[in-house]
């Protein structure tokens, strides 16, 4: 369990991706009330390849480190395989289905979430916001 909350909170101490690109093609903002996380998620694309992936914002460490394991397994995925690893990265926390996944090894890091309900939706909100910059949704995308 502590090499988990290492990985956690180096995530947290020094996001990886976290700034705001020159170039962006598809965005979108994460709320979540409870906690008062706010992440806005950032693609570049190139031939419907994510090209470039970031995310700026303000949160707990769960959000944080959450938003950097996923740009870090996001980079470089053709726009359809990048739905299918949000899809199974929101599976993972909230629900506890382990997908055969490599790029989301570093996110079970943050498996131990589903023991507190309301932290799930911290380690959720990158994920759910880079849904909504993939249906090109520009509506801020609510936790509640």
């Amino acid at each position: 369990m502590e090499i988990y909350r290492e990985r956690v909170l180096s995530h947290y101490r020094e996001p990886h991706n976290q700034r705001h690109p020159d170039s962006v093609d598809h965005q979108a903002i994460g709320f979540n009330p409870l906690c008062g996380d706010k992440l806005t998620v950032y693609f570049a694309l190139e031939n419907d390849v994510l090209a470039d992936v970031a995310f700026e914002g303000t949160g707990c460490a769960i959000a944080i480190a959450s938003a950097s394991m996923m740009t870090e397994a996001l980079q470089g995925l053709p726009l359809a395989r990048a739905q299918q690893l949000i899809d199974a990265a929101r599976a993972m926390l909230a629900h506890g289905e382990m997908p055969d996944e490599e790029r989301l090894a570093e996110v079970r890091a943050l498996e131990g979430v589903r023991e507190y309900p309301s932290r799930i939706k911290c380690a959720t909100l990158a994920w759910s916001a880079a849904a909504a910059a993939l249906d090109g949704n520009m509506q801020q995308v609510s936790t509640e």
